[in-house]
């Protein structure tokens, strides 16, 4: 095979993009299951449920039916509406679809709104631990990510003084994330609201990730953009991917005012065009339709969040907090002696177990791991099985 004639030469700003460990994990895991060994999955953020019958019903009549063309860049007036009325009626507020931005995936709405309102040189408040692209697309843009924590033992919930004392005049943007990836912590009312006074009289925007806000088990869902006068400044991320087991189907929104997502609109034009019609149609009936899907698997998910965390408890060097929302258990680890990516290795490699290491997630994950419980309560019960074994057998004096 011939050599390539030239080296490939990359533009800075691809040393500034970061990645997914989950996604890294997943490649080596099937490379070990290549080879015959045996893994238990834990590491993948997804809903392990087929996607409900009606919405499946609706995609393949959509295509009969001729949505197999452009729409809108900012989406399909039938689904903008339906994302707003629900939206909306969840969340206490009033939403207009020309405040809806539809997308491929809820990744974009994260891409393009720091796009739009970040320059370089801002700085953007992350949570650490947080999911990995927040802090990679800030770098991207040449802005400056700035984290704070979610504490352990106020169940992995913001602490709003430690937000409040990094903020400067060069701060843009704060991204919120309720229920969070990857403790399954969640903001409660009164920690947005406190949030929202320290905020007064700033030109501060809030990013609130609420993907997972159909799945939590504590308590109801709370959002910024609820409270007086923060609606126009919140930005919602949303989607249809966990709550409707529809990771593959690329289908996400965001709600913002109307003049941002006019421009997200010019940003979605110079790169994906649109979202794929047909995909638009099944997410008007994912709104509109039955929603016992949902309701069943936050039951089983329920279910199954008993035994990961009553399981990770009984290993010897884990500590483990109920999750509030969302499918990950974030149990603390230090009790063990080893470091979050020692000890996952040694899981993947020598137990057959994946997850990921809290280091996947920013400096703050170091001393957990993060175990997805979207699969089977037999299967979870296996990869609690390995793990034990696998400390008794090192770590027992």
């Amino acid at each position: 095979m011939n050599a390539l004639p030239n080296k490939l030469r990359l533009a800075e700003r691809m040393s500034r993009l970061g990645t997914e460990g989950a996604f890294d994990t997943l490649v080596r895991a099937r490379q070990l299951e290549a080879q015959g060994r045996e893994i238990v999955h834990l590491e993948i953020g997804e809903p392990d449920f087929p996607t409900a019958g009606h919405i499946v019903e609706a995609a393949a009549a959509a295509l009969r039916e001729g949505w197999t063309h452009y729409s809108p860049p900012g989406g399909l007036p039938e689904l903008q509406k339906a994302v707003a009325e629900d939206a909306g009626r969840r969340r206490g507020i009033a939403v207009d679809p020309s405040e809806v931005v539809i997308t491929p995936g809820a990744k974009p709405i994260l891409f393009y709104v720091i796009l739009a309102l970040v320059e370089p040189g801002d700085e953007v408040l992350c949570p650490d631990p947080g999911f990995p692209i927040y802090e990679s697309m800030v770098r991207f843009v040449e802005a400056r990510p700035v984290p704070y924590g979610l504490p352990e033992e106020r169940d992995f919930e913001i602490d709003v003084g430690e937000m409040l004392a990094k903020i400067t005049d060069r701060t843009r943007l704060i991204i919120l994330n309720s229920p969070h990836n990857p403790t399954g912590g969640a903001i409660g009312r009164a920690q947005l609201e406190r949030l929202a006074g320290g905020l007064a009289g700033r030109d501060i925007f809030v990013l609130s990730d609420e993907i997972y806000h159909r799945l939590i088990y504590d308590g109801e869902h709370a959002s910024l953009a609820q409270l007086p006068g923060w609606k126009e400044r919140t930005i919602i991320l949303d989607g249809f991917s966990k709550a409707y087991a529809m990771t593959g189907w690329r289908l996400g929104y965001g709600v913002m005012r109307a003049d941002l997502a006019e421009q997200v609109g010019r940003l979605i034009v110079n790169s994906h065009s649109c979202t794929a019609s047909f995909t638009q149609m099944a997410g008007v009936a994912a709104l509109r339709g039955d929603q016992s899907a949902v309701s069943s698997m936050l039951a089983e998910f329920r279910r199954r969040r008993a035994v990961m965390v009553e399981g990770l408890n009984r290993i010897p060097g884990f500590r483990c907090r109920w999750p509030r929302g969302a499918f990950y258990a974030f149990p603390n680890i230090t009790g063990t002696g080893l470091s979050s990516r020692a000890l996952a290795d040694a899981l993947l490699h020598e137990a057959g177990v994946a997850c990921l290491p809290g280091t996947a997630f920013g400096r703050g994950g170091e001393g957990y791991l993060r175990f997805s419980y979207a699969n089977s309560v037999e299967n979870i019960e296996e990869a609690l099985r390995r793990t034990a074994r696998w400390i008794e057998a090192r770590l027992s004096p």
